[in-house]
This record gives C-alpha cells, structure tokens and sequence, in this order.
C-alpha cells in the first residue's frame, strides 16, 4: 500500500507524473476530468482547521468522481478514548482513502501502517508535502516548457526567510534535496533546523542541499525563490509576542526581494500577515505567485490522489 506522509514516499518518476497530470489537470478543468475517484469515498480527518487543505481537498475528490466526507476533531472517536488501530481498521472498511491533518506526525504513520488504504500527510506539525509539491509545481510551471517539470528546478536557489524548524522548512529540507534544488534556510540563533528532520532526510537517500545562515541578505543574494511562512502556527499563539520580536529581521520586504535575481518569484503558503513575515507591497505585489500557489494546490493534490487510487487498484 502506497502513501503521502512525506516527500520522498514518492519516487522521482512519480513526482514528475504528479507535475504532468497537474498540468494536464489544470488545463482540461472544467472540460475533461478523468474520474479517477468513480465509486470512491475518501474522508478527510481534520484535527486543524483549514481554509486551502479543506476546501481544495473537497473539491478536488468531487471533481475526480468521488464523494468526500469531512470529519473534524468532534465528529469522531479518535482522541477520545478510541485507539488508532480501531480508527484505521474501521474506517479502511468504509472509505477507499484518508486526508489528515493533525498535530503529530507519528498518527498519520499509525493510521497508513494500521489501515488498508492510502493515507495522505494534509499537515503535521513535522511535515506538509502536499504543500511542497504544490509549491514546486508553481515553479515549474512557469520555467519548465510544459513537459520537463522536474529538469527546471535543478539547480534554482530557494531562500527560505523566519522559523527554518517549522513544516515548511522541514518540508523544503526534503523537497530540495529530492528536486535538486539549492536551499537557504535564514532566520535567528534556536529555530535552526532540527536533528530530527536531517535524519528523515539521510534515510531517504537524497543528499543534504540545504545550509543554515542568520543573515537575510547573504541568503537572498541571487535567489530565483524568496519564500516565508507565517511566524505563528497553529497551536503556537502563547508565543507569539517572543516570535514576532524574533522573527521581524527576516520579513520579506522590496529591499529584500531586489538581493534575490531579477525575476525572482516570492511564495507564501498562506495565511499572510501583511507588513509582519512580508510587507504588503512585497506579498501581493508583480513578483508575487501566492495565488498561483493556492489554486495549484487543487491540482496537484488532485494528482497525488489520482496515482495513489491508481498504485492501490494495481
């Protein structure tokens, strides 16, 4: 059984598959869908609330032919006395796959190893895949010729601005070394990547890509990305006030953004807080693909549930 918990679950080729029938995805909505998900209920577990995962992931299983049923914390057993095991086992009697989003890692590893069917990583506190395929795939877009998805993200500098030990981070430390892409993580002395993450990556077999700096500008000095992410996540709001006063030299501001190359994009998984991780006139301004990130995430996880249904009929 085949699932999404992390990057590197998927193969090199399986990446590239999952860029080209995003593509082919986003070009043919609204006129030729394949059913992929005919007959098929996945549910969507959602410890976290969402805007983006939710709605992108709803809409995507619908538009793939399947029925999508949405659980928050409340709707089920799990967390209340109810063990994962019993969790996985009983809903892979009902369901042909599982979205979660949730705080620990090591849940979503418990519900694919427990269940019979595939599980996609929709969030954790360690890890967001589907946000970093996304992310790529937006790149790509834009440098490859439509076909050589992967090819156009070797080599390009991705400059990774505030908390480098958060999802996102821990997420680009997988991505890069997977796409060959040059990684620099900046942001202050205590939120360096963690031990743990370096060991996820060794275990994959990719090469580390990626390097640590505290200085904004050294990091953005020719850079084809410049990419942040919210200082305070979910579940972090006690600290909010230390954060905010840590984080304030790594703001993406225009100064920023002209170190990087002149075509350099900036990204944004969202939700943004204008004028706080990135100024206003940086975040929607011409170099901006916030948008474009948002909209690809239908897509491209569109995709990841299609080679997922299509791993599990074979």
């Amino acid at each position: 059984m085949q699932h999404f918990l992390k990057e590197t679950d998927f193969t090199l080729s399986q990446a590239a598959e999952v860029f080209t029938l995003a593509h082919a995805l986003k070009q043919g909505r609204g006129r030729h869908t394949p059913p992929t998900l005919k007959g098929q209920t996945w549910a969507m577990i959602f410890s976290k609330s969402s805007t983006r995962t939710r709605v992108s992931f709803d809409v995507g299983i619908h538009e793939l032919g399947g029925h999508p049923i949405f659980l928050n914390k409340n709707d089920i057993q799990l967390g209340r006395g109810e063990s994962i095991y019993d969790t996985a086992n009983v809903l892979s009697r009902f369901v042909h796959g599982l979205i979660v989003r949730t705080y620990e890692q090591s849940e979503i590893e418990q519900l694919a190893e427990l269940g019979s069917v595939p599980v996609i990583n929709a969030l954790t506190d360690y890890l967001h895949p589907c946000q970093i395929f996304t992310d790529a795939f937006t790149m790509a877009e834009r440098w490859a010729d439509g076909t050589n998805f992967l090819e156009s993200l070797k080599g390009k500098k991705l400059a990774y601005f505030g908390d480098t030990a958060n999802n996102i981070a821990n997420s680009w430390i997988l991505g890069a070394a997977m796409f060959g892409m040059e990684l620099v993580l900046a942001g202050p002395e205590g939120y360096e990547p963690g031990e743990d993450i370096q060991k996820t990556l060794a275990d994959s077999g990719f090469a580390p890509t990626w390097s640590f700096t505290k200085d904004p500008e050294e990091a953005a000095k020719d850079a084809d990305v410049l990419y942040t992410d919210t200082w305070v996540s979910m579940g972090q709001e006690e600290e909010s006030v230390d954060r905010i006063r840590v984080m304030k030299p790594y703001s993406v501001t225009s100064d920023l953004m002209k170190r990087g190359k002149s075509d350099a994009l900036f990204m944004h998984d969202l939700p943004a807080y204008k004028d706080m991780e990135a100024q206003a006139d940086v975040l929607y301004g011409p170099q901006s693909v916030i948008f474009d990130e948002a909209e690809n995430r239908l897509h491209t996880q569109k995709a990841i549930m299609s080679i997922l249904a299509e791993a599990k009929r074979r």
